[in-house]
């Protein structure tokens, strides 16, 4: 007999696995080790039925999650129903459902009355894998077994029972095992309060009923989804973006866009985009397939709810060899760079959709800092930070100033916490003034930030990109400023490549200088009033506004002289 879905309760169960689902991301918060899991928030949680399709997600890592079909795959392909309560099997292979070293999957199987019903999952990144460099993150590695230790699909709890084994081969591989053994068990920790929390929930409304409206879920994220596509303009839109380099060879990057609108679905072609590189910015399928769904999904109105459902109306082909599929063993460690073109190329056919929803292109993705060595009482130490940024103008309201890139939903590590854990002082943590796409809308600021090494050594790995290729703007808008990495070393400021991995001394200062946002809409049409709150708040610089919008402004008081711009405009 079919169940009858009633509405109410399928909203009471929607919300309430939205609620679990988020329940499990604080639990990882609060019971984490490491930095860039508790303070930058570099996890993902989400929930699965029993066969594994993903019906909830966190507010956490967007770009983390598409992926977990993927692994999904593989856990159940090789464990099929050989799972037990208490159980977790962890993995993270990019060539095994994984996307790069340290993000391990983490997932545990729910039972209600002895059968499996679904699995928690959470994904980490964790501060070190092992591999040749601290951080295991080096964009200018050759070879997946440079990166670090590769972990199949294996089972570190049995029936709630840790794998001893298993443990003591990862902590003995990584050069943090406290902070990588205390972030995994937080993982193990918060998947059991989602565990919990189902139970919960299937006790108040017993099995066959959650079945059914957890696959109601889907089906109703896919009809909204295809409702939405059937208004869209048909027919196949393009667009090209570009990475700088790969840190190994000066060429840039190209990668490739084909959207094509079909009557209720999208299909997807990066047919175009480069061959697989050299250096480690390739990224797994399962990742650029993620970055894909989530492109889609900003694109739609925001009562979608975030599921698998919606991965049903999208197709994808990336080409097998490529530097968004590439051949094993590839490098990937530092794949997310590529994640964030995909999204900036894939944002820019899709404004050609509907132009309406999409913003000019943000920062270019976060850049992460990794600094490591020893402090002066040799204990070893390693900084991974990632600098968010800002966002493109949007169609009808500037740019987000020190927000997180739209892909993802991290946060800068707070001055106090670097400091307090490690050998560095932070002296500059800044707006870039002029460093915004003008426009009607102009984009918003990047981010300076500068870090003084206070130990003998240091090897600094640097991942930026945009030097070369600036954040684009929409609708007639300018793109941001460039990219800057800057090394002082007394008196002398050298400016350093994009990608860069090397050894530095204490006293030395790294100042990385992010891009802005891109800005929407033509420049001449922006506000009088808009441009002088720029100029007098000192985001733009009264120069800025009269090479970009052909306005006289007074730098002290921000007063717009309006004859003078009218003169200006004039003769321009």
């Amino acid at each position: 007999m079919t169940l009858s879905i009633d509405p109410i309760t399928f909203a009471v169960i929607k919300n309430a696995m939205d609620a679990i689902v988020d329940e499990v991301a604080y639990t990882v918060l609060r019971t984490a080790r490491s930095e860039i899991v508790k303070d930058v928030m570099d996890y993902s949680a989400a929930i699965c039925d029993r066969e594994g399709r993903m019906i909830a997600q966190a507010k956490t890592i967007a770009l983390h999650l598409g992926a977990v079909p993927e692994a999904m795959d593989e856990v159940l392909k090789r464990f099929g129903r050989d799972l037990n309560p208490g159980d977790a099997v962890i993995l993270n292979d990019p060539y095994e459902g994984g996307m790069h070293l340290p993000d391990i999957f983490m997932f545990v199987p729910f039972f209600y009355k002895k059968e499996i019903e679904g699995f928690c999952v959470v994904i980490c990144h964790h501060t070190d894998m092992g591999g040749r460099v601290p951080g295991s993150n080096a964009s200018d590695s050759t070879e997946i077994y440079q990166e670090g230790l590769r972990i199949p699909v294996l089972k570190l709890y049995d029936a709630g029972r840790i794998n001893e084994a298993i443990e003591r081969l990862i902590a003995c591989n990584v050069r943090v095992p406290d902070r990588v053994l205390g972030d995994l068990r937080a993982q193990y920790a918060a998947a059991q309060v989602g565990v919990r929390e189902l139970t919960t929930l299937l006790d108040r409304y017993g099995r066959e009923p959650a079945r059914a409206y957890f696959s109601e879920l889907l089906d109703y994220a896919e009809r909204l989804t295809r409702d939405e596509i059937r208004g869209w303009p048909k027919g196949t839109f393009t667009f090209k973006d570009y990475i700088d380099d790969d840190g190994l060879s000066p060429d840039p990057i190209p990668i490739c866009v084909a959207l094509t609108v079909h009557d209720d679905y999208v299909s997807v072609d990066y047919t175009g985009s480069s061959d697989q590189v050299r250096a480690a910015i390739n990224s797994t399928l399962s990742y650029t397939k993620s970055c894909t769904y989530l492109s889609i999904r900003c694109a739609l109105k925001g009562d979608v709810p975030n599921n698998a459902g919606v991965f049903r109306c999208v197709e994808i082909h990336v080409p097998a060899g490529s530097v968004l599929n590439p051949h094993e063993p590839a490098a990937v460690a530092a794949r997310a760079l590529t994640g964030y073109r995909v999204f900036d190329a894939m944002l820019g056919a899709l404004a050609q959709v509907v132009p309406d929803r999409i913003p000019a292109a943000g920062e270019g993705g976060n850049t992460v800092v990794c600094l490591s060595g020893k402090t002066d009482q040799g204990k070893s130490y390693i900084i991974v930070d990632m600098i968010c940024g800002a966002w493109g103008a949007r169609p009808d309201s500037d740019g987000i100033e020190a927000i997180t890139n739209a892909s993802q939903n991290l946060s800068n590590t707070p001055v106090e916490t670097l400091e307090a854990n490690h050998p560095v002082r932070v002296e500059s943590y800044e707006l870039i003034p002029d460093s915004c796409g003008p426009g009607q809308f102009r984009g918003g600021l990047g981010i300076r930030r500068s870090y003084r090494v206070l130990a003998s050594e240091a090897l600094l790995q640097l991942r930026a990109d945009r030097m070369k290729f600036q954040p684009y703007g929409l609708a007639g808008g300018g793109s941001a400023s460039a990219a800057k990495n800057l090394l002082q070393r007394g008196s002398n400021v050298q400016h350093l490549a994009s990608k860069v991995g090397m050894a530095i001394l204490r006293d030395d200062l790294v100042t990385h200088c992010q891009p802005g946002g891109g800005g929407f809409g033509d420049p001449i049409k922006r506000e009088l009033k808009a441009i002088g709150h720029d100029v007098w708040d000192q985001k733009i610089s009264a120069q800025f506004a009269r090479q970009h919008y052909w306005v006289v402004v007074d730098e002290k008081t921000g007063q717009v002289d309006e004859p003078a711009t009218h003169a200006l405009r004039a003769n321009r």
